[in-house]
């Protein structure tokens, strides 16, 4: 059996949470499946608090992460609001290789 190390990272402004490993997931799946309902229904949440969670770190931030276009109202993210999930989504990529990094130096060594 091996040791390992998990991690997780959040963004939070006056401890309040902006954008976390579920909120990402939230935006995500809304870009990838094109529907905010369809996204919070994947993660077992009602769309309500889907909404309600977008709307928080909207507040937060002080600008909107997402927007409507087109006839059918599809929901999508903004430019900020696609920015911010791609600059969270690497930070979280090379902050997770970084501490792994670390954990095997400590623990690991030969």
């Amino acid at each position: 059996m091996g040791t390992g190390i998990k991690v997780q990272f959040w963004l939070e402004s006056d401890g309040e949470l902006i954008l976390g490993r579920g909120r990402r997931e939230l935006l995500r799946l809304m870009v990838e499946l094109g529907s905010l309902r369809r996204a919070a229904q994947q993660l077992g949440m009602s769309y309500r608090a889907a909404w309600g969670k977008i709307r928080e770190t909207e507040k937060l931030l002080g600008w909107r992460l997402v927007e409507s276009t087109g006839r059918s109202r599809r929901l999508t993210l903004t430019p900020q609001g696609a920015q911010l999930l791609e600059r969270f989504e690497r930070f979280e990529e090379e902050a997770t290789g970084e501490v792994q990094r670390v954990f095997r130096k400590h623990f690991q060594a030969k």
